[in-house]
């Protein structure tokens, strides 16, 4: 069985600075934080996940809590919130130790906490991160993989790629919530990437995703998959290919990010 997650033996809380912003497109933007506190962060894989601590509306400074071990939730849920950060988790879309930067990109969604602080985001600002380790752990017996995501997994599975072997058969399967997201990314020779934008607010997210895997013909020989997104997505995915496909539980790993209809704490 393909471990959930894997932790650093060691860890910190980092406090960084945006240094840039970039809208990618209507839906996407990317921040690059920096500051040689970049430097604790250790880098264990393709789809390393943080926790991002970003001021409130209104705030000037951000208060980071002061424990790096799992005690910093109960100590930051004691703090006012007039003072207290917001918190979300999300994947490092590219390290560079050497310029002391990480760039995080962002699924916008209308005037979220995350999406707000986002737009008015400038160089300067403080934010903060708390390493939670990788989830993507390739096998070696794997002939191929799977990538399957909403527009939330969009920049882990593009992290992904970006370590992905040329000679490694891929096939990726992305819903996004418009078309307007669709973009030109760069993949390995072996990757194939399908689309899917929703384009209606009453469609389910992940459900065109999950359509397609469903009717989709898989890679051949033993295979690896990666499928994150909304909770109903990642779990349907992965019954589907145990108990239709005969895929072995431990050669799939799956993580709900998120849940329809349930807001994030903070």
């Amino acid at each position: 069985m393909i471990p959930k997650v894997y932790l650093p033996e060691s860890r910190t809380m980092i406090t960084l600075e945006v240094r840039r912003r970039e809208f990618l497109t209507p839906g996407f933007a990317s921040i690059t934080l920096g500051g040689p506190a970049v430097r604790d962060l250790v880098v264990a894989g393709n789809d390393q996940a943080v926790r991002l601590f970003f001021p409130r509306e209104g705030q000037t400074a951000l208060r980071m809590p002061t424990v790096s071990n799992e005690a910093w939730i109960a100590q930051l849920m004691l703090v006012p919130k007039s003072v207290r950060p917001w918190v979300r988790n999300l994947t490092v879309r590219r390290a560079r130790p050497a310029d002391d930067e990480i760039d995080i990109e962002f699924a916008l969604h209308g005037d979220s906490p995350m999406s707000s602080w986002v737009r008015r985001a400038e160089p300067g600002d403080p934010a903060g991160i708390f390493d939670i380790g990788t989830m993507y752990r390739l096998p070696e017996h794997a002939e191929g993989q799977l990538l399957v995501g909403d527009e939330t997994a969009l920049p882990a599975i593009l992290s992904i790629l970006d370590g992905t072997p040329p000679s490694l058969a891929t096939e990726v399967y992305l819903e996004v919530a418009a078309t307007a997201d669709i973009r030109t990314v760069e993949a390995p020779a072996g990757a194939r990437i399908h689309w899917f934008s929703r384009d209606d607010e009453e469609l389910r997210p992940g459900a065109m995703a999950l359509d397609a895997v469903r009717g989709a013909a898989l890679p051949s020989g033993r295979f690896y998959t990666w499928v994150a997104g909304e909770s109903r997505l990642a779990t349907t995915v992965r019954r589907h290919l145990v108990n239709d496909r005969g895929v072995p539980k431990r050669d799939i790993s799956f993580f709900g990010y998120w849940r329809l209809g349930r807001s994030a704490p903070g």
